[in-house]
């Protein structure tokens, strides 16, 4: 393929944009040069497209029937937003990440994943439900690849070969899939129980922390007996594997909660996480940009526990999105509960976008405070 397409065009948006946050970078152009011609084979899958540069970059040369599987919901809307721009929108479909994705594929282009157990779950789909001379290229930046990656793939491919490096980019071909493999090694969602609160913990691969229950989340968990006793409607806000409302469902029987994340797999994990804890009639789990589809005034508890990365870099972006989105949807006199790295100071961003903050417990690394929606 003749990469002339314009990267330098897409958008991040809806995404958070800033000057040092791209919608490309070297490891998409050197997958679609690595690739060429093959993304014109019948059956394209495109794996992991941040906000389209893959997708698009094909589609520009001709590839038509491309699938899609983008696990944050922010990626398919910037996908669709920067085909829109280019008049390509009739390009592609989305699709989860399941059996239906690869079947018949004969190309898949992957962006690398950096969890291992993620990349796992997506290479044994491959293998197990992929044809026998499907090609997949895994591409990434230097920095975020190891060679264990290498292995990952090796147990259900025959034939890994690493390209040489550019601009610190790399990119690895696997071919030959082993699907007696991959069925034997399918283990998505793994299950496990936290021996501190009972709780079981589900997650597909791509969840963050897996199945266990990360540190912030722990502390939170600590003093979420005294969040809004009283509470009828509670939210979890980027539940991740679903553990905030698991618990309050198991401990507050008469608590209407609702899980949400804008990742699949967090998704498919906190209703697997709900269900495996006897609460799936209780727990609502919803893929959503924040809390775009609730509504004002809705909530009387909201627990979070925000990220302050977007991919590889240190920014604070989401987190304070998520508390415009925590203010708009709190009924007054609501709280949201929200545990944070303390060396980010976050006090003051709560008090303005929620109301009166008030600290509830602190440790060596970690601050939970309760911010109260004006009645």
């Amino acid at each position: 393929m003749d990469c002339v397409f314009e990267y330098e065009r897409l958008r991040r948006w809806p995404d958070v944009e800033a000057p040092n946050l791209f919608a490309s970078d070297a490891a998409d152009r050197l997958l679609a040069d690595l690739a060429g011609d093959a993304v014109l084979r019948p059956g394209l899958v495109v794996i992991g497209d941040a906000y389209g540069a893959l997708t698009l970059a094909a589609a520009s040369q001709g590839a038509r029937g491309i699938r899609v599987h983008q696990d944050p919901l922010t990626a398919e809307r910037a996908l669709d937003a920067n085909a829109a721009a280019l008049s390509l929108s009739d390009t592609y479909t989305h699709h989860g990440l399941d059996a239906s994705l690869v079947r018949g594929a004969g190309t898949v282009l992957l962006r690398l994943p950096r969890s291992l157990d993620a990349l796992a779950e997506i290479a044994t789909l491959i293998a197990e439900h992929a044809p026998a001379d499907v090609v997949v290229y895994a591409g990434g930046m230097l920095k975020h690849m190891t060679t264990a990656m290498n292995g990952v793939l090796a147990e259900v491919f025959g034939s890994v070969e690493a390209s040489l490096a550019r601009q610190k980019a790399r990119v690895l071909t696997a071919r030959e899939p082993h699907p007696a493999a991959a069925t034997v090694l399918d283990r998505w969602p793994e299950r496990l129980q936290d021996p501190d609160t009972g709780l079981w913990v589900c997650a597909h691969g791509a969840a963050f922390a897996g199945t266990a229950v990360d540190i912030g989340t722990r502390f939170l968990l600590s003093v979420l007996d005294g969040a809004v006793p009283d509470a009828r409607t509670a939210i979890d806000l980027g539940c991740g594997t679903g553990v905030l409302a698991s618990a309050l469902a198991v401990s507050r029987p008469d608590l209407r909660v609702i899980a949400t994340d804008q990742s699949a797999a967090a998704v498919a994990s906190a209703s697997a996480t709900a269900a495996a804890n006897g609460v799936g009639d209780r727990v609502t789990v919803v893929r959503d940009d924040g809390l775009a589809s609730q509504p004002d005034a809705s909530a009387d508890l909201v627990v979070l526990n925000p990220p302050f990365h977007i991919g590889g870099a240190v920014h604070t972006g989401i987190a304070h999105r998520m508390f415009a989105d925590a203010g708009r949807v709190l009924a007054p006199g609501g709280e949201l509960w929200t545990v944070w790295n303390s060396h980010l100071g976050y006090r003051a961003a709560l008090e303005r976008a929620v109301g009166p903050t008030r600290q509830i417990a602190r440790n060596p690394k970690f601050t939970v405070t309760a911010s109260r929606k004006a009645g």
